[in-house]
């Protein structure tokens, strides 16, 4: 007798918060410019209140701004810093496009090639963030370091 094999435990399920104004034509092109970004700020709007770690990157991102403002960087390193939180919000955001398709084409079901998909999506935002830290530690640090140096003497 074949045994079937174990499902692993489900995720918890995404919080889904209704999206306003209603998007009655949303499977077309938008008709103008202005009704793109309206979708797009949607997007992030949705983001923002349903992901937890998209408000912990924000978080993070405007602390490492704020730090950068703080400790007199350039424009330059304030930008590099600002690319690389844009980035890893950009894939969080891809992560959560990812999840909710894949969660609206398996339903409630398990599916190896689902798990495949949600566990690479959020890899690329982690491999994204630890680019971020490195990259604001490399800026900030130094500076932070000789900001302690100069206060304690």
């Amino acid at each position: 007798m074949s045994e079937l094999p174990s499902q692993p435990p489900k995720r918890p399920s995404t919080k889904v918060v209704p999206l306003k104004p209603t998007r009655d034509l949303a499977w077309q092109v938008a008709p103008t410019l202005w009704t793109s970004f309206k979708y797009a700020w949607m997007g992030i709007s949705y983001a923002f209140q349903t992901q937890r770690n998209f408000k912990v990157h924000v978080f993070v991102g405007a602390i490492a701004i704020g730090s950068g403002v703080f400790l007199h960087l350039s424009v330059v390193e304030l930008a590099v810093i600002g690319l690389t939180i844009g980035a890893v919000l950009a894939m969080e955001l891809l992560n959560t496009a990812i999840e909710s398709v894949v969660d609206l084409t398996v339903k409630q079901s398990y599916h190896e090639l689902a798990k495949i998909a949600k566990d690479c999506a959020a890899a690329a935002v982690l491999v994204s963030s630890i680019a971020a830290l490195l990259v604001a530690g490399f800026l900030l640090l130094p500076k932070l370091f000789l900001f302690v140096e100069l206060a304690l003497h």
